[in-house]
């Protein structure tokens, strides 16, 4: 009965019939029986026999559309995570859906910024330059404070998408416990934990002030160089569903190519976008894909234009630096560096072998590093060297995977326009110079006096501390507390045994006491009695400890 009782919880049942209906006709029946869900939805297989598991997880995402698109695509950043056939198979996931008519479109900008459209604009495209499974983009014209007329383009939230979207998070958090539940073998992937990243990025993207802000800060990060542009925020003319940017009129990577521009040069200016965006900012676009960057300027001088920055990356000092560490041993082609950096990045989930893992990253170090771009395949290289992490322990931060995407996507177009740069050699004078920063005086002397002044609070603070402790022990108050993880186990485990030991004593001290005064049948049933649960006890313990040293 406990099932009714937690679908009673949906809004949309309807949603989720169509959800476990997908999941059954792709070949994912057995899944879903195994969470009780299988009863909402009758159906069978559809899916081909030379169709491969990640190819139908694909399929999948597709027919459920927009949620389960941007849940892939985020999903398709987890290498540590998720299989390497199936972040191949989410990569091609295409974010287009067809376009919502102008009418709605109209509606939604006038009610989020409570003024009439022709108040807004001097001029808008009806047809949308593109139409995205959140927002639709639309080319218009319209005044500033200084009284010009601007080109720009108005991103605008689909109607109730964001109703749309919270009830299939609603339906993920729901199969994913269920999943979790009643397939022990899929805590591996953690699938509550990724809908969790999931809820956090898709909400934050539902936000379009959130983008207005980070297109600024950008601008800020990149006001000194001049080979890279953003698009202008217009505040006056964007809201939370609404957001003005000044239009970028440059050419797709590919048709720049085509006209004259030169791979190498572009492919060379955004690697230095990159490593200053992420190794100095700690601040960088995690989407980084062909169909967000225009070329604008010259072939001779050509200018970046990055657009579509509603997901962002972030690295803390810390991270930055460990980060940092990681690509020098890289380009440096040192394993152990790699190792000890990688040690840094994780957190252990259980003790480290450091000799073996060591040992494992000195063979990955063998099969990738010290090629040129069109031998490497650097999307492999932190693929395997976070699942070798994770292999032994490492749990990897969700930031350095999005700095791993980044990478990997830039790799992606690299090779493509440019298959002889060799990005190692390109990549190895920026983060000497960065590790140089590092410890200069004008960065080391900042990081002394905090030290410094912590150390000055610590042994003002000590005395005092000191004086408390000896008080408490003193007048008997001092308690000192251990825990061991595993006492509540093994004091069940004598519980039972107690338990099981006296009841058995007992029967056979009764079975002792009723064949001496000749009753000879009660007293064989109380020895049977007592042999049963004595045999039945060690049975399950057995049975028990065999469990535990499968988990």
């Amino acid at each position: 009965m406990a099932a009714p009782t937690l679908l009673s919880t949906v809004r949309d049942l309807d949603r989720l019939r169509q959800i476990i209906g997908v999941l059954v006709r792709h070949g994912f029946g057995e899944v879903v029986s195994r969470t009780a869900l299988g009863s909402l939805v009758a159906g069978k297989s559809e899916a081909q026999k030379n169709q491969t598991v990640a190819e139908r997880v694909r399929l999948v995402v597709e027919d459920l559309g927009p949620s389960f698109v941007k849940l892939g695509q985020i999903v398709s950043t987890r290498p540590d995570l998720v299989p390497a056939d199936v972040i191949i198979e989410l990569k091609k996931l295409q974010d287009r859906v067809p376009p919502v008519p102008f009418a709605e479109i109209k509606a939604v900008i006038e009610a989020d910024l409570s003024r009439s459209i022709f108040d807004l604009v001097e001029w808008i495209d009806e047809s949308p330059l593109a139409s995205a499974s959140v927002g639709q983009v639309h080319r218009a014209r319209i005044k500033v404070d200084d009284g010009h007329v601007r080109e720009v383009v108005l991103k605008v939230q689909r109607p109730n998408i964001k109703l749309t979207i919270e009830r299939d998070l609603e339906l993920l958090h729901l199969l994913a416990g269920a999943i979790e539940r009643a397939i022990p073998e899929s805590r591996l992937y953690q699938p509550v934990k990724m809908v969790g990243e999931f809820d956090r990025a898709i909400t934050a993207e539902l936000d379009f002030s959130l983008e207005a802000d980070h297109a600024t800060r950008f601008a800020k990060n990149f006001e000194d160089v001049s080979f890279v542009r953003f698009p202008k925020v217009y505040r006056g003319h964007s809201g939370k569903r609404v957001l003005a940017l000044e239009y970028l009129a440059g050419k797709k990577i590919y048709d720049a190519i085509e006209s004259g521009f030169d791979g190498e040069e572009i492919t060379r200016r955004m690697l230095s976008i990159t490593i200053k965006s992420i190794f100095e900012d700690g601040f960088f676009h995690a989407d980084p894909h062909p169909g967000n960057i225009l070329i604008l300027g010259t072939p001779e001088a050509p200018v970046l234009g990055l657009i579509d920055l509603g997901l962002v990356g972030r690295l803390t000092p810390q991270l930055r630096d460990k980060t940092i560490d990681l690509m020098v041993a890289a380009v440096q082609e040192d394993p152990r560096g790699l190792a000890d950096a990688l040690l840094a990045i994780g957190t252990p989930t259980k003790k480290v072998d450091r000799a073996a893992f060591e040992a494992e990253v000195a063979t990955l170090s063998e099969k990738y590093l010290g090629k040129q771009l069109k031998e490497v395949e650097v999307s492999a290289l932190i693929r395997d060297l976070v699942q070798g992490s994770q292999k032994y322990g490492l749990e990897i931060p969700p930031d350095f995977l999005l700095v791993g995407k980044a990478i990997m996507t830039m790799e992606g177009v690299g090779k493509e326009i440019a298959p002889d740069f060799d990005l190692y050699r390109e990549m190895k004078p920026y983060f000497l110079r960065l590790l140089a920063q590092r410890y200069s005086p004008e960065r080391m002397l900042p990081e002394l006096l905090r030290s410094l002044s912590r150390i000055s609070v610590a042994a003002t603070d000590f005395p005092i501390q000191s004086q408390e402790i000896l008080e408490d022990l003193r007048q008997g108050r001092l308690e000192i507390r251990t825990r061991d993880p595993q006492a509540g186990g093994a004091i069940d485990v004598i519980g039972r045994r107690l338990y099981s030991g006296l009841v058995v004593a007992g029967l056979l001290g009764g079975s002792a006491h009723l064949l001496a005064t000749d009753h000879v049948y009660t007293g064989i049933l109380f020895f049977l009695l007592a042999l049963g649960w004595g045999g039945g006890h060690t049975v399950l313990t057995m049975w028990l400890a065999r469990r535990r040293a499968k988990k």
